[in-house]
């Protein structure tokens, strides 16, 4: 049983190599978007480049991604190590043994979960109805990169040792490996190295839009009136009346004092036009052209000044994401804008008509579509 020379600590370290960059780099990521979506932020999050936010919840989708052929294969090398004896005879050997297995079946455990829920994350399907995504995938996000750092310390000399040596050197081999395989230890890394970069050319058009018509996998690739996708219609968010409505007005409430702004009013405001993304934290995202008034402007109008946050109320009436904080630096940023029409045209009802919030290098879901309400401390 297990008696392929192709199951080799050699295989697993040069695997495993790329796995782990791909772990670090979708953890690094990870992190950046959960910072985004918070309402407050010790350290001001950057409103440029406008970009910024696109980029790294691409690269943490698709090196999630890549790393799902990383791991079935690191599994698969290390597999017989899970029906080795224990050192009964040894008690210290037994217990060092025991957490080793331990610390792996954690990061095994809390690597699967996060690939998986993510995947399911970017398809928009959530199967789960007991836990928050968000604050789960962050939590158990760090008990994987931790089991991991564990992992690496524990097994370093042997990793370095696999890696400053031939891929076919059998020095860490098992005694049972003797079977040569049907290819060898270099094709079979090769041809891992090349099905994770199949995985992400698949998936990838979702931000790269000159991969879009390869990405065959990709859960968004554009489509959608002026070019940009549609997450929640206003079927879903329940808007469909109360947007259309010609009693809908834009409430701007300063301290105590409430300016209300028809439509007409917007539309009369000096209009202004900006290329933004949208970017969501499903990995797609998409580039538009917006045009509207600046928030900046409309918040000097009700008398406010724009060096303080603003809470940002929708029309939908649940959801997570129904109100948000605006940090105090996206509001004076002159590319922030309500906007009222996408690549020349009237904003479409799903696309958060009569007006939505756009702002540089700012979550998807926290940029609020039909928008009617907007909260200024005094």
């Amino acid at each position: 049983m297990f008696t392929s020379r192709l199951r080799s600590p050699a295989v697993t370290a040069r695997v495993g190599l790329w796995l782990g960059i791909a772990f670090g780099l979708c953890f690094v990521t990870g992190l950046i978007s959960h910072y985004a979506q918070q309402p407050s932020h010790p350290i001001p999050f950057p409103t440029s480049p406008s970009w910024g936010y696109r980029l790294t919840q691409g690269l943490h989708v698709t090196s999630g991604v890549a790393a799902i052929p990383l791991l079935l294969v690191k599994l698969w090398s290390v597999l017989p190590k899970l029906f080795e004896g224990l050192p009964l005879r040894d008690p210290r050997a037994l217990l060092l043994t025991g957490l080793e297995r331990a610390s792996i079946t954690v990061l095994v455990a809390a690597s699967i979960f996060q690939l998986a829920t993510g995947l399911f994350n970017a398809a928009q399907w959530y199967p789960w109805t007991t836990f928050s995504f968000r604050t789960t995938h962050y939590a158990i996000a760090w008990v994987a990169i931790g089991a991991l750092v564990l992992h690496i310390a524990v097994k370093l000399p042997i990793i370095r040792d696999a890696l400053t040596s031939d891929i076919e050197v059998v020095t860490h081999d098992r005694a049972t490996a003797t079977s040569p395989g049907p290819l060898s230890r270099r094709a079979l890394v090769r041809t891992t190295f090349a099905a994770a970069g199949v995985a992400v050319l698949a998936t990838a058009g979702s931000t790269v839009p000159w991969l879009r018509r390869v990405s065959v996998f990709a859960v968004r690739t554009g489509e959608g009136p002026g070019g940009v996708p549609i997450n929640k219609s206003a079927r879903a968010a329940r808007v469909e009346e109360s947007a259309m409505s010609p009693d809908w007005r834009l409430d701007v409430v300063v301290g105590g004092t409430t300016t209300s702004l028809t439509y007409a009013d917007l539309r009369a405001m000096p209009q202004h036009t900006v290329d933004l993304p949208i970017a969501c934290v499903e990995g797609w995202s998409a580039q538009g052209t917006w045009s509207g008034v600046r928030l900046a402007d409309v918040l000097r109008l009700a008398g406010a000044t724009t060096d303080r946050e603003v809470a940002v109320t929708s029309l939908q009436q649940a959801g997570a994401f129904r109100r948000t904080t605006l940090p105090a630096n996206f509001a004076a940023d002159d590319r922030t804008l309500l906007a009222l029409d996408l690549s020349g045209e009237q904003l479409s009802l799903d696309h958060g008509f009569p007006c939505r919030l756009i702002a540089p290098n700012r979550p998807g879901v926290l940029q609020t579509k039909w928008v009617s309400r907007l909260e200024v401390d005094a």
